[in-house]
């Protein structure tokens, strides 16, 4: 059984993601990879964090642009073979049709609402519903074009779940374990209750990279608490 926690390596060094990846492993199948680490070190940066061993990438881009600029995007980066790549769900319809199109063997991932975003910077952003609604809409449009996941947060994962079924692989952020510091996420759950709200995979980061300073077991031990809350 996969794991379902993505671990994000959210560092500027490949040598420290190097070994938060051999530090967690025992746990973890998927690590997320995003602008941070890709804008510095590209796609022979993500082949350096392969060269101990083969893992799932969730490559966290989150592209956003006209249809033709997204679909050429994708096809850059096909040959890094990510299991997930992040579009935008505001893009529109015809953008993530062209990306899925781009790249028929990724999971194509629209992402939302940002977990980053209160109630009344939704409605400041523009958005004429909450964060509820603009979700789901945006999720049911988005997998009837092409994508086969959806990024949301906790909270709105439940209705999206009842709107798109159980074909489409619902990842959240703004997961917690109870006690840990939220950090920039203003919406969250723990990962038990993400869980059972429906989510298949929970986008996990400082609960378990911030215990490196601790050293390797620790990063290790925060990882498969993490893990036997969510089966437990």
């Amino acid at each position: 059984m996969k794991s379902p926690i993505i671990l994000a390596l959210d560092t500027q060094d490949i040598s420290t993601a190097q070994s938060w990846i051999a530090a967690t492993r025992s746990s973890i199948d998927t690590y997320k990879v995003g602008l941070e680490f890709f804008l510095k070190f590209g796609a022979q940066g993500v082949a350096a964090l392969r060269e101990a061993g083969d893992f799932d990438l969730f490559l966290d881009l989150k592209l956003h642009d006209i249809p033709n600029t997204v679909a050429a995007a994708v096809s850059s980066v096909v040959d890094i073979a990510p299991k997930f790549l992040t579009v935008h769900a505001g893009g529109g319809s015809a953008m993530v049709e062209a990306a899925a199109q781009a790249g028929p063997d990724i999971s194509i991932t629209a992402v939302t609402i940002l977990t980053s975003l209160s109630e009344p910077e939704v409605s400041e952003i523009g958005f004429a519903a909450g964060a509820l609604e603009s979700s789901l809409a945006m999720a049911s449009f988005a997998s009837a074009r092409g994508a086969r996941s959806i990024v949301s947060s906790p909270f709105e994962v439940a209705a999206i779940r009842g709107s798109v079924g159980a074909e489409i692989e619902l990842i959240t952020p703004g997961v917690r374990p109870v006690g840990a510091s939220l950090g920039d996420q203003k919406r969250v759950m723990t990962p038990p209750e993400a869980i059972a709200a429906g989510a298949n995979y929970l986008v996990i980061g400082r609960p378990i990279s911030g215990k490196w300073q601790e050293g390797s077991e620790a990063m290790n031990r925060a990882a498969a608490e993490i893990l036997a809350s969510i089966y437990g």
